[in-house]
């Protein structure tokens, strides 16, 4: 026990010093330089600027980007196209690359399995329990950030499909009261927040520079991947082909996301009863049933042992 203990601390311990050296050495290196040149006061100053960035920019952004740099070459183009799709769903483009999520999921599989593999070892267990619990943490360490990225693109779709109808309302509203589309558009990314409001203000800002009015939408749909929104954007491009009234097209459109909207919601409260049959069964009934039943067996129990 004390020479395990004793080697995971060394190895911990050298692990930190080769990633300090590994992410730190050419700052220390440019530091020293910038002292030489300029003094301790323009160093001083500039490690206060650095300071008061947050841990992720000072610490894992820069690991995460030296890491990037070999794995970009080993990374196939097709791998990191599905990726940067799964991202760009989830929101998380802004935040994350596909290379570093992929980096993410090397870090969080080995930490999870060496962690386990540690585990094991203290606790005593035989080499093949050892072996199998470092296997289950490195499964469970691959498909946690997959998981984690699921949830972030199902709370995405979810939040969008309760805020489309008010939306459309309000893009009714101000096109039936002069307004362009874009206009309309426009007055919803001010007067609304959340983030379908942030995707009508990245189409817009597609449309500034250029971009057609009929990809920005179909773009914008390949972004949010939500069926309500698909037909809708099939909708206003099949009334800008034609000539059709589009105040017509999103009166239609808001009316019909409404009814999808109540629909959800009756659809749910039918699923509720049997939702909540599963606790009762598992919890409510047995408690019910030792109540009730227990002074029963008591003196079911006693009349059997008297005879």
């Amino acid at each position: 026990m004390e020479f395990i203990a004793a080697t995971a601390f060394g190895t911990a311990f050298l692990f930190f010093l080769l990633a300090y050296q590994f992410i730190f050495g050419e700052q220390i290196l440019m530091a020293k330089r910038v002292s030489e040149i300029m003094g301790s006061e323009t160093l001083s100053t500039y490690r206060e600027k650095e300071l008061k960035n947050p841990l992720w920019q000072r610490a894992v952004k820069p690991l995460l980007g030296r890491l990037t740099e070999i794995l970009t070459k080993m990374l196939p183009a097709e791998k990191k196209a599905v990726l940067e799709k799964k991202i760009l769903m989830a929101g998380m483009k802004n935040k994350i690359s596909p290379t570093e999520f992929l980096i993410v999921k090397y870090a969080a599989a080995s930490g999870i399995a060496f962690c386990l593999f540690l585990i094991g070892s203290t606790l005593g267990k035989e080499i093949t329990q050892v072996f199998l619990m470092g296997a289950a943490g490195l499964g469970l360490g691959w498909m946690l950030p997959d998981f984690f990225l699921k949830r972030s693109f199902a709370k995405r779709q979810e939040e969008i499909e309760r805020s489309l109808p008010d939306i459309l309302d309000l893009l009714t509203v101000s096109v039936e009261a002069g307004l362009g589309f874009d206009s309309a558009v426009m007055k919803v990314v001010e007067k609304t927040k959340g983030i379908l409001a942030n995707e009508f203000r990245q189409t817009l800002q597609e449309i500034k520079v250029g971009k057609p009015r009929m990809e920005a939408l179909r773009d914008m749909a390949e972004r949010i991947q939500v069926n309500d929104f698909s037909t809708f954007a099939a909708a206003i491009i099949m009334a800008d082909q034609l000539g059709i009234s589009i105040s017509n097209v999103l009166r239609l459109q808001s009316t019909q996301m409404r009814q999808k909207r109540r629909q959800r919601a009756e659809e749910m409260a039918m699923k509720t009863p049997i939702k909540i049959l599963i606790p009762m069964v598992l919890f409510i009934f047995p408690a019910i049933f030792i109540v009730l039943l227990g002074p029963a067996a008591i003196q079911i129990s006693r009349a059997f042992m008297k005879s």
